[in-house]
């Protein structure tokens, strides 16, 4: 059980709403930025939300706050406590829900595949996938833009994490993944996860039954492909799976089956579901915004490899289009909380054992002294400067930072350049679209469509 924190008049926690806690998370699954805004606009740069079963969470959006966070000594913190609202997905074992030694661990076990030459072999993977999911598309169509975009998310991370060669096993991940993930994933169903005593099982009718049963299924499909990779083992293979089976431990132990399975569940969840939301809201604001299209489709038809990292890395525009992307509305609204083991002081306040710090990512991506006019879409904010890791953190930071950042970056180049570079889209309607809840993080609702505009 976490520990939480009661305000003592040598450590109060900074103000925040006095509305009840239960009225505070309710807002917090089903209105969470215009909570954030409104706390930052009455109570600054840092303020105190109390979550009625997640205690209170101290939020913090200023730069020199989120850098005395960041590089504080992470033994001081434990995070892996605060995502305890994950583990119905994830399970014990996962990389995100661990703490001290076992999470150096399992992160130092699961970073390897995410760099280096490797990434060549995966951007041709890409390029296939975004090809065949969207050999159909025709202009003059118009398209909800989520399904496609998951799809191919998801075939990436089950052929380059799994590496499935099964075709059965391979067609029963994509339907099943994607069904049981809406069941927890929709701005009401989101309240399954933050609301424990909704995890309720009352048979295959029930709303959590139906999950606890596609989870079993999906679970089953997992040690299948675990037990036939041990029995065939393949050390030519290029899956991250792969690498997983044989690795070590610092006492020479390869992970146990219960551990590849939650650290593949968190590669395919925050692997696919996140880059989709992504590329969904890159492919928003193109469409929405010509000029931003016309000078990409310019830049990418100026080269020639487009399957090369190195290639994709040498786009100056593509790669502030998805840092801007990132910023506006970042996946994930706020980093992992870190709960405070040792005293800390952040800005000249003093916090107390057990204090949930939580560097807030869309409001410190919303400063209007680090990007003037944050709510206009402007990739040449990140061409012009330079900002720091406490100053864009879509990826989070410290020993918590994201392992598979350059994965999903080189993933989101990879996919639009190549729809870049065969279709034209444009915006269907005149509001603009706002990010709606999904799961735990923030994503574009499933009703948004573009039109097939023009094949190039």
């Amino acid at each position: 059980m976490t520990q939480t924190i009661t305000p003592t008049p040598l450590n109060p926690l900074p103000n925040g709403p006095n509305s009840s806690p239960a009225w505070q998370l309710l807002q917090w699954i089903g209105q969470p930025i215009a909570l954030m805004e409104s706390c930052h606009q009455q109570y600054g740069d840092i303020f105190t939300l109390r979550l009625s079963g997640l205690g209170p969470l101290v939020f913090c959006s200023h730069p020199q706050a989120i850098q005395e966070i960041f590089t504080a000594d992470p033994k001081h913190f434990d995070s892996g406590q605060s995502n305890q609202l994950m583990q119905p997905l994830l399970g014990d074992a996962s990389v995100i829900l661990l703490d001290g030694d076992r999470h150096q661990q399992q992160r130092q076990l699961l970073m390897p595949p995410f760099h280096g030459e490797r990434m060549r072999t995966y951007g041709d993977l890409m390029v296939k996938i975004t090809r065949q999911v969207t050999a159909g598309w025709r202009a003059g169509q118009t398209f909800n833009v989520r399904e496609p975009i998951q799809n191919i998310s998801l075939q990436v991370i089950l052929q380059a994490v799994f590496g499935v060669t099964d075709p059965q096993r391979y067609q029963a991940l994509l339907e099943i993944l994607p069904s049981m993930l809406d069941r927890v994933s929709s701005p009401i169903t989101s309240s399954f996860l933050f609301i424990p005593v909704l995890q309720r099982d009352w048979g295959d009718w029930s709303p959590w039954g139906k999950f606890v049963r596609q989870r079993s299924h999906l679970n089953q499909l997992i040690y299948q492909e675990i037990a036939e990779r041990r029995a065939h083992f393949d050390p030519e293979r290029t899956d991250i799976l792969t690498l997983m089976l044989s690795a070590r431990d610092g006492a020479g132990q390869p992970m146990t089956d219960g551990e590849l399975r939650d650290e593949l569940m968190t590669l395919l969840l925050a692997g696919h579901e996140t880059t989709a939301s992504a590329i969904t809201w890159a492919l928003y604001w193109i469409a929405k915004l010509p000029h931003i299209q016309e000078r990409l489709v310019a830049d990418l038809s100026a080269y020639g490899d487009l399957n090369d990292a190195k290639t994709l890395m040498r786009l100056p525009y593509l790669s502030a289009l998805c840092n801007e992307t990132l910023r506006i509305y970042p996946v994930a609204p706020i980093t992992f909380p870190r709960i405070l083991k040792v005293p800390m002081t952040v800005m000249g306040q003093d916090f107390a054992p057990g204090t949930r710090l939580t560097p807030c990512i869309y409001l410190t991506h919303h400063r209007h002294d680090l990007y003037p006019n944050p709510q206009t879409f402007c990739p040449e904010r990140f061409l012009e400067k330079t900002f720091s890791p406490y100053e864009f953190i879509a990826f989070g930071g410290s020993d918590r930072r994201c392992i598979g950042m350059a994965f999903a970056l080189f993933e989101m180049k990879q996919v639009l350049a190549t729809l870049l570079t065969q279709f034209r889209f444009e915006f269907v309607g005149s509001r603009s679209i706002k990010p709606v809840r999904r799961g735990v993080t923030l994503a574009p609702p499933k009703s948004l469509q573009l039109y097939l505009a023009e094949h190039l």
